[in-house]
């Protein structure tokens, strides 16, 4: 069950990462406004060490991926990390 529980987790993270990632190239133009975003929050994380996958107990081989992948998350803004930290913790249950 574990092991599912992981599967669950990453791919619902790897989703909302790409979702993310897709909203900085639209309408075939770079969005100066969601890179900042990027930038900003993915800086924030990297200072503040804040890992999404070691709060689901979660483990990465490569440094700092947990912490990268939590800044994109965090680029979208409290209520979707809200939703998707609920979304992640009812799939616990």
């Amino acid at each position: 069950m574990q092991n599912f529980f992981m599967i669950l987790v990453v791919s619902i993270i790897a989703e909302s990462v790409w979702e993310t990632l897709k909203m900085v190239w639209q309408n075939g133009k770079v969005s100066i406004d969601r890179i900042g975003a990027l930038v900003v929050s993915i800086s924030i994380a990297i200072g503040t060490r804040i890992d999404i996958f070691s709060y689901f107990g979660i483990d990465t081989t490569i440094p700092f991926m947990g912490i990268i992948l939590t800044g994109v998350l965090i680029s979208r803004g409290s209520n979707f990390v809200h939703d998707l930290l609920e979304k992640l913790s009812k799939s616990i249950k």
